[in-house]
């Protein structure tokens, strides 16, 4: 599994890329999501997370996260053709550093937790899991306390 991690480099993050890999793929098995697979982390700036939430969902605010999925059936569309590389490319989730800062102090707890909250969440919607509907709000939300429970377990 290729878990590819890119920290704007106008950052200086209180966490080790090696732990946000750690969680990726602790999420990703529990998922069921084989060894060839491919997705993109990015650790941004509020600014820049902004930027994208404005050119691409037309929301002109901050946001904590983003999800850009490149699997098709994700957006609810047949596959289109396999990858000629046998790798199944899920997409990139992009997460406002400085917003998880904001989100772990108003909810008092580590920033770990609230940068795994918003990894699993985003790496749920590259899956095709989704929070539009009340029914599937409720699944994603049960899930994401599942697989955060296995990441606080998998860290004590």
């Amino acid at each position: 599994m290729e878990i590819n991690i890119l920290v704007d480099e106008t950052l200086e993050i209180a966490v080790e890329p090696a732990w946000l890999e750690a969680v990726a793929r602790r999420v990703l098995a529990a998922e069921n999501i084989g060894a060839k697979a491919e997705v993109g982390l990015v650790i941004a700036s509020q600014e820049r997370v902004r930027q994208l939430n404005r050119d691409y969902r037309d929301i002109d605010e901050p946001t904590d996260v983003l999800s850009f999925s490149a699997r098709e059936e994700a957006a609810g569309l047949p596959p289109f053709i396999p990858p000629p590389d046998g790798v199944l490319h899920l997409g990139e989730v992009i997460i406002s550093y400085p917003q998880a800062l904001i989100q772990a102090e108003e909810h008092g707890h580590p920033l770990q937790k609230e940068l795994a909250i918003l990894l699993i969440h985003g790496l749920l919607h590259l899956l095709g899991y989704d929070h539009e509907k009340s029914d599937a709000k409720r699944k994603m939300r049960a899930r994401e306390e599942e697989l955060l429970g296995l990441i606080e377990g998998g860290s004590k």
